[in-house]
């Protein structure tokens, strides 16, 4: 597993994104944020209480969490946001 090492909130729902191998980009959730655990984070302030847990994944104070390997595959391929 792939394990986040910084994280960064930036305007618009993204975030900037480290990996502990150096693989780091922005990666843009303002389209993902649907659903009971993800909607509280359509609030910036909320939003931005992004952090990352002792298993390196990015997470909130109310559960929500981001799958690591898709964030960097996403990133590894292209995918981020400039």
């Amino acid at each position: 597993m792939y394990r986040v090492i910084k994280v960064s909130v930036l305007s618009g729902y993204r975030l900037y994104v480290e990996f502990e191998d150096g693989v780091k980009g922005v990666i843009s959730l303002d389209n993902d944020l649907f659903g009971p655990v993800f909607e509280p984070l359509k609030d910036p302030q909320y939003f931005a209480k992004a952090a990352i847990d002792e298993f390196g994944v990015i997470c909130w104070p109310n559960g929500a969490d981001l799958a690591p390997d898709a964030i960097y595959d996403d990133l590894k391929s292209g995918k981020s946001v400039a």
